[in-house]
Parts: C-alpha cells; structure tokens; sequence
C-alpha cells in the first residue's frame, strides 16, 4: 500500500486506467462469450428442429399403428454410424417405435411421452458426455385413430464445443492486442495531458537551482490559478526580501548620522548637562529610526493564502484606542462604513495603515474627524478626514516621493503617512493626499477589492 502512494502521478492515472481497462476488457469479453453460448446453443436448436421436421416429413403410420420410416430417405447423419447424431421415436406405451441406424451402437436414454405440439430442447448426459436431444410431441391421426408419439433427435457436443472454444480463442486473442493497443494509446494520451504538470515541476525545479525567477509557461485554465498562485507567493516572497535588505540599508544609512553626533558629543569640550542632553537626543532619535524601519520591513503585504478582515470593528477599535492617547480632545467622530465591507490585508498592516491615518486625524483635527470606506467598481476607497490647519501643497508632493526616510520627513504628518505610504505600495493601493474645501486635510486609499 505504501508503495502505492509513493508512485508518481503519472504512474497512478496509468495503473488506474489499466485496472479499468482489464476489468472492462473482462466484462466485454464475458458478455460476448455468453452472447455467442446462446447464439450458438439456438442454432444447435434450430439444426435439430430442422432434422426433426424432416424425420416427421419421411415417416407413415399404418392403419395397425405401425410406424414406418424408409432408410434411404433419412438424413446422411442419421443413416450413418458414429455421425455424432441419431434419433428415435417412442409411442404410447413408453417403447422405441423405431430408431435410427446410427443409434444401432449408442445408447438411448429414457424420455417422457410429450403431449402433442410439445416441444423441449435441453442438454443431457449419455455415456459421461454431453449430447443436446431435441424432442416433439405429436398424435399421427390414422383411419383406426390417433397414435401418441414423440420424435426424438440427439447430437453430440463435439462441434458446438469446437465452435465455442474457436470463437474463445479467436475473441481472447483480439481482445488481448485491443487491450495493448488501448495501453498503449493510453500511454500516449497521458503523456500528453501531464505534460503541463511535468513542465510545471521542471519549472519549479529551475526556480529552486536558481536558474528561472518565476513560472513562465503557458498552461491550461486548471493549471492556471495553481501558477499564478505560485508565482504571486514568489513574487511576494521577491518583494518581502528586497524590504528587508532596503530596511537593512536605510536603517543603516539613517543610523550613521545620530552616531557620528555621539561621536562627537563624546570628544567634545561641552558641559556634562549639554553632553547627556545630547547623548539623549540622539538616542531617542536612534529609538525611533529602529522603530520606523522595523515596522517598515514587517509590513507583510498581500498573499493569496491572506484571509478577509472586516473593516468596520477593526475601525472602531484603533478610534477607541487612539483616544485615549487624546483625552484632552473630545472631537465629533462619524464613522460611514457598512458591515460588509472587507480587504484581504495582513492584521498588522491594516492597524498600522489606519492607526497612523486616525492618529493624525486625532493630533491636528480641532472637533470633527470623519471616517468612511465604501465599494467602488473593484476598488475599496477609504477616507479620513479632519478639521484641522490641512497642510501646504508642496509638502504633500515631498511626502509622497518615493525614497523618503523617517529623518527627512515633515514633524507631524511626516513618519506615519510615510508608513502608510509604504504599506498601500506594497498592496498595490493609491494614496491621495489634500486638503478639504472646508479646511482640513483628506487622505484617501484605494485599495483592490477582496474576491
């Protein structure tokens, strides 16, 4: 059984065809066989009827009851002996009237007077040997009266089973080279119908020696979602690497600017109160760097295996949270977002995303912030607003430029809309940025709508 599930997959479809193929084979070839049994065992019959009707049609019953059948006219088999075939014919009293001259060295087995126009065919055993008897019932009319009698004609099974095992042979050995040929076209016609799952593992293969980044073939539509399924993880799995070494970079690049100031608070001639001020400062800018680019590098981005997360709890959750890091702000907080509503987005990502989103809200707003998301064509668009000062257009264009660090941007919207900026890039989102009629600033997401 083992060695079972250790055959590829090729193999299994072909030993599954093949089972299925002999036992059809098997099942064909019984049912002809049977077929041809009866076809056969009816013409024995109709062979028989036809000798009995002849014998009848040379017979004459005399006015005494005497039957009397002329030997020259009886069929070649019949006068013969040792032709395999021979009759007789019984009469009232149960009595062989008359028998044929090859019966004279057989022997005559005992049978029923039949009523008249009664028929029966049936196989019997005479001598250990199977013979097929024939027998019809008649009652000969004469001017003294009618006379019961039954005719009786018998033949061996020699040709019939001669005939039978000829046709066995003939049907196992066609049988036998349609069954090769059905293996063998089989062969064929699996190989070419796995020949895109043996492409896909050679592909696979070249992926993992390094040869080939990604599935490039073309394959049918039910290998299609199995490799474009792949090819998303490896993309996403590119993308989560080159994150993480241009985290390492900036995190490196970010880093040489705070320590070479240690550096030189450490050498410098300043008092001992402005050296740990110093030290202090860039080591709370040091902290925040590493923060940044840890969050940075673990945003995890889309995956076809990613779940759905409800928007609107995850909303009301990261609103409570965020105030009670601002209890001295009571602003008026509408949320328009239906139940519905759903991404496909890492738990981490999306609390990232809109935390930062309603922190800013919540740190420039003066007494209204609105929140809302809504389905547009296959698009989710999220947009939070606020009241506040808004900010100036071409500090808009700096903070979205790609390549920003978190020491170069704005105080206030400057790290976390970077962050998010990240983030709905890895999503293959939009990000929009602007500033309300009304006064106040906007930001609007556009993300895919989950299938």
């Amino acid at each position: 059984m083992q060695q079972i599930f250790m055959m590829s997959l090729n193999q299994r479809v072909l030993l599954s065809a093949t089972l299925v193929l002999l036992i059809f084979i098997v099942g064909i070839a019984l049912a002809l066989d049977r077929a041809f049994y009866d076809s056969a065992r009816l013409g024995v019959q109709d062979r028989l009827l036809t000798k009995l009707l002849m014998l009848m049609g040379d017979a004459e019953v005399e006015d005494s009851g005497v039957l009397d059948i002329p030997t020259n006219l009886l069929d070649a088999e019949l006068g013969h002996l040792n032709s395999g075939a021979y009759a007789f014919v019984i009469d009232h009293t149960n009595t062989i009237a008359w028998q044929s001259t090859s019966s004279l060295n057989k022997e005559i087995p005992e049978v029923p007077l039949l009523e008249k126009g009664k028929k029966e065919f049936a196989l019997i055993m005479i001598d250990s040997e199977p013979h097929f008897i024939y027998s019809y019932g008649v009652a000969w009319a004469t001017q003294s009266g009618n006379y019961p009698l039954t005719f009786n004609v018998i033949i061996d099974t020699v040709l019939f089973e001669a005939q039978i095992e000829r046709y066995r042979e003939d049907l196992w050995g066609w049988l036998s080279v349609m069954a090769v040929l059905l293996l063998f076209t089989q062969m064929l016609v699996l190989r070419w119908g796995l020949q895109p799952m043996r492409k896909v593992s050679t592909e696979i293969t070249a992926i993992e020696s390094g040869r080939q980044e990604n599935l490039k073939g073309v394959y049918p539509s039910e290998l299609k979602l199995l490799t474009d399924s792949i090819n998303s993880l490896i993309n996403h799995e590119h993308k989560q690497q080159k994150r993480y070494r241009n985290g390492l970079a900036d995190l490196a690049h970010s880093l040489k600017t705070p320590l070479a100031v240690l550096q030189g608070a450490i050498q410098g001639e300043e008092d001992a109160q402005n050296r740990r001020k110093t030290i202090q400062e860039q080591i709370d800018r040091i902290d925040n760097i590493i923060q940044y680019q840890l969050r940075r590098a673990a945003t995890a981005g889309s995956s076809p295996g990613m779940g759905l997360i409800t928007l609107r709890p995850m909303v009301d959750r990261i609103v409570t949270t965020v105030a009670k890091a601002y209890r001295n702000k009571h602003p008026e907080i509408t949320i328009e977002i239906d139940d519905a509503i759903s991404l496909r987005i890492d738990e981490g990502d999306l609390m990232e995303l809109l935390g930062n989103l309603v922190d800013n809200a919540f740190k420039w707003c003066r007494h209204i912030i609105h929140l809302s998301a809504e389905y547009l064509e296959n698009q989710v668009v999220i947009q939070v607003k606020d009241d506040g000062p808004g900010i100036q257009s071409h500090e808009i264009a700096r903070i979205l430029e790609r390549g920003v660090r978190a020491d170069q941007s704005t105080p206030g919207h400057g790290i976390g809309l970077a962050i998010v900026r990240d983030i709905i890039q890895v999503y293959g989102g939009e990000l929009a940025i602007d500033n309300n009629r009304t006064g106040g600033l906007r930001v609007t997401l556009r993300l895919k709508k989950s299938k």
